[in-house]
């Protein structure tokens, strides 16, 4: 069996255990063609790899310049493989059983300074029924810090107007409350008021973000949208909705918010994962100190 024909045979066995994805297959077999090169011109094959072969793959990519997170991607699918060799009586010892996988750097968050947030939320039209829909959405998710899926799914029965507060269910079925603020509770009541009864032309749906079509607001339709917004805002970089969550978080603790309380209103169980937001906001002022400061 030559090598190409025993990586396909392995792409069938995986695609039919374990239903992958097109692309994630695409990427295995890729990657263990590189390797099936690499042995080659190293006068071995595939199936005979042992641990030093894999080590010295790896090293040779990292002197290449991938990432660990791509050296940890070979290694992933390099383990699939040789467990299928060996689940199959191919081969009698894993050589990827002993190789730890990189340890990957946990990235910072993008956040947006308060000056562009300022100006994506003013970049919808406010006098058209979807423009204040979407300029209610921007600023109920930079006040609160929701989820892009806790904001589309936001039922009308989830707002209190009196008390200024909306319910969430976040991951996991964990209700939270979370204040709403003034600026933000204003385009709330403008929105039911002016945006909502019109689009929904006397239709029924419980979510409080809706469409011209009378349902529910899509992720999809919300990502578009902010995506033109923040071109129209003059916003260089990509801007994803996650983006607004943590702008809120970071705008927040640079304010001097207790981390424990942004921990609460983003609905994190675990305090570590707030803590990745101080940072962010430790690199914002550093860069001011940079730049303001006559020996920064």
């Amino acid at each position: 069996m030559t090598e190409e024909v025993l990586i396909e045979a392995f792409l069938d066995a995986v695609w039919a255990e374990r239903g992958l994805s097109g692309n994630t297959l695409q990427s295995y077999r890729y990657d263990l063609s590189l390797l099936a090169a690499h042995q080659d011109s190293r006068g071995r094959q595939l199936r005979d790899a042992s641990r030093e072969d894999l080590l010295h793959f790896l090293a040779t990519r990292m002197q290449a310049g991938n990432s660990p997170r791509s050296l940890s991607r070979y290694l992933s699918g390099f383990r699939q493989f040789y467990q299928w060799l060996l689940r199959e009586g191919r081969i009698g010892k894993d050589p990827s059983a002993l190789i730890e996988s990189p340890k990957l750097g946990r990235g910072l968050p993008k956040a947006l300074s308060e000056k562009q947030v300022v100006g994506l939320l003013e970049a919808p039209d406010t006098e058209t029924p979807l423009g204040l829909r979407d300029r209610t959405m921007l600023e109920l998710m930079y006040a609160t810090g929701l989820r892009v899926s806790e904001l589309i799914n936001l039922g009308v029965i989830n707002i209190s107007i009196s008390q200024g507060i909306v319910r969430v269910m976040g991951k996991g079925g964990k209700e939270r409350l979370v204040p709403l603020g003034e600026e933000a509770l204003t385009w709330i009541q403008r929105y039911l008021r002016e945006s909502r009864p019109g689009l929904m032309r006397g239709g029924e749906c419980p979510q409080l973000f809706v469409t011209a079509r009378r349902s529910g607001m899509t992720r999809q339709a919300f990502w578009h949208a902010i995506g033109k917004y923040a071109k129209a805002a003059g916003i260089a970089q990509p801007v994803s909705p996650h983006m607004l969550r943590h702008s809120f978080a970071t705008h927040l603790l640079n304010h001097g918010a207790d981390l424990r309380v942004v921990q609460l209103l983003l609905g994190h169980s675990d305090l570590s994962t707030t803590q990745i937001y101080t940072h962010i906001a430790r690199e914002g002022l550093k860069r001011l100190h940079s730049e303001h400061h006559p020996r920064g």
